[in-house]
């Protein structure tokens, strides 16, 4: 199979932005960082149990396959700077249409998490939401560490 080597680099440009659009998500927690390193020991306050949906992973095998197709598709068409254009154009839908496919088949799920706040050793408050509690209760003495509580 012989593909041109302008639809192998726009395919490689395609793949690799929409990788590079997987984004990470960060928690805030109401106490500032610097605060955080010197304060991260308390007792648990209060725990509940929240609903927390998930959120839904960026870009996968869907904009993947939709970007490929759709770049194959549009280079089907026309020739010169013109099959250019449509490749691009092509792969560029193909991966949009194929993300939404994808996020339509997996909808987010609701799943149990523990909100737990933290009465710090310096008056403040401080709440964390994570998955597991182990051995943690409302009265323990914790400490805090990347935004985890853990008992002492």
């Amino acid at each position: 199979m012989n593909i041109p080597k302008k639809f192998a680099v726009t395919t490689m440009v395609v793949a690799t932005s929409l990788l590079a659009a997987c984004g990470s998500t960060t928690t805030t927690t109401s106490v500032p960082v610097s605060q955080q390193i010197a304060y991260n020991y308390g007792v648990v306050d209060s725990i509940q149990i929240v609903q927390v949906q998930t959120e839904r992973r960026g870009p996968g095998a869907g904009a993947l396959v939709g970007g490929i197709v759709g770049g194959v598709l549009g280079n089907q068409v026309g020739g010169g700077s013109g099959n250019t254009v449509a490749t691009v154009a092509g792969a560029v839908g193909g991966a949009v249409v194929g993300n939404r496919v994808e996020q339509n088949n997996n909808p987010p799920q609701v799943r149990e998490m523990y909100q737990i706040t933290v009465r710090m050793d310096n008056g403040s408050y401080q709440t964390i939401t994570q998955d597991a509690i182990a051995d943690v209760r409302v009265g323990t003495r914790v400490h805090i560490e990347n935004n985890r509580v853990y008992r002492l």
